[in-house]
């Protein structure tokens, strides 16, 4: 932990961003051996100019590090280096990663085995639906979720893994000793147990509107892909779908009603080239290192994996013998149309059925 101090106090330098601070590693291999060096040695390396030469050379704020330091040791949290082996390595290959992460839980090398999906702090109940369809689905074939622990399509992902036993790890926007939203603390709890909660901003950093976009950064960057699956024009969630671009990953996209405000940001993204999202092999077809889980196939006999309520299971049964179109469902059942055409996204979304031309229904082979 010794060395903790060094690495937080390189951070606190000003005029050393990411890319500086893995410039600086790179020459010196250490933070300490970027303090030990003279002026001119640091000048040296790429990036550096003087006056940042000697922002470092010039550092007094020792203390603040130390405290720092003290205050993780005391809430029990830990620090994940960019030189650890355990350090993320969908994030340690990006451009500019955070030198080092504050963490809460643990980061497992299948969590390289993720994807992100985000969106609206306020969905509807297709937003919701489609979320949780997307989360569990993707964690019972062993993706692990990222996301970042907002109100809305945020949380839902989370607690559609951990429903499912899968793992999922949340990024802040703010210290990992400030939860927030504050009603999220269970969650945060929960998520921390089965995955980690992360974030790379000092103990005690409010979630500032100015964090969010260098959070979002880190959500796309520790996955293979994004999915946004609600969002409008103006949505946060675009700038991670942008970021996600820039990092080389894939940006996936729920398609939405075009009359609806929650649709403009997603239906932009697709016009835009995003992939379209219609079920959880959307995704898993499009990532090379994804597509061998699709074979990771729900058995009709191994039909308890989803835990389909009773109203799910009665409109499944319903589609043994033959194909049906939705209006005999609807009569068969003795549920509103609405409530049918619920369920029966619901079951497209799991894979167990499939939509035919004309409204009819049937399972999936």
């Amino acid at each position: 932990m010794e060395e903790w101090k060094y690495w937080i106090a390189l951070k606190m330098v000003q005029g050393v961003g990411e890319v500086l601070f893995r410039n600086l590693l790179a020459k010196f291999n250490n933070p300490k051996g970027v303090f030990e060096a003279n002026l001119s040695e640091i000048q040296r390396v790429e990036g550096i100019g003087e006056k940042t030469a000697k922002e470092i050379k010039g550092f007094k704020d020792w203390n603040k590090a130390e405290e720092e330091v003290s205050k993780i040791r005391k809430s029990g949290f830990n620090l994940i280096l960019l030189k650890d082996s355990n350090y993320p390595r969908n994030l340690f290959n990006t451009y500019n990663p955070p030198p080092f992460l504050y963490i809460k839980g643990d980061i497992l090398p299948k969590d390289d085995t993720a994807i992100a999906i985000v969106g609206t702090r306020t969905p509807d109940s297709y937003g919701r639906l489609v979320t949780e369809r997307l989360g569990e689905e993707l964690s019972v074939k062993g993706v692990t979720i990222i996301s970042g622990m907002a109100r809305g399509i945020d949380s839902i992902a989370h607690m559609a893994a951990l429903k499912r036993g899968g793992r999922t790890i949340a990024v802040l926007g703010s210290g990992l000793d400030i939860i927030y939203p504050a009603e999220n603390k269970k969650l945060y709890e929960e998520i921390s147990n089965k995955g980690a909660v992360i974030s790379e901003f000092p103990l005690g950093s409010p979630p500032e509107s100015v964090n969010f976009p260098k959070r979002n950064r880190i959500i796309s960057g520790l996955s293979l892909g994004v999915v946004i699956v609600q969002a409008s024009d103006k949505s946060g969630s675009l700038i991670t779908a942008s970021l996600a671009l820039e990092q080389n990953r894939e940006v996936f996209a729920v398609p939405g009603n075009i009359g609806t405000k929650l649709s403009r940001g997603t239906n932009k993204l697709i016009k835009q080239g995003a992939k379209l999202v219609e079920s959880v092999e959307d995704i898993l077809s499009e990532i090379e290192a994804l597509r061998t889980l699709k074979d990771k196939e729900i058995r009709e006999d191994d039909i308890s994996v989803i835990e389909l309520s009773n109203e799910e299971r009665l409109i499944y049964s319903k589609l043994k013998n033959e194909p049906l179109h939705v209006d005999e469902i609807t009569k068969l059942s003795g549920m509103s149309s609405a409530k049918v055409l619920s369920i029966l996204l619901s079951l497209e979304l799991s894979g167990l059925i499939i939509q035919l031309p004309g409204k009819m229904f049937q399972l999936k082979k």
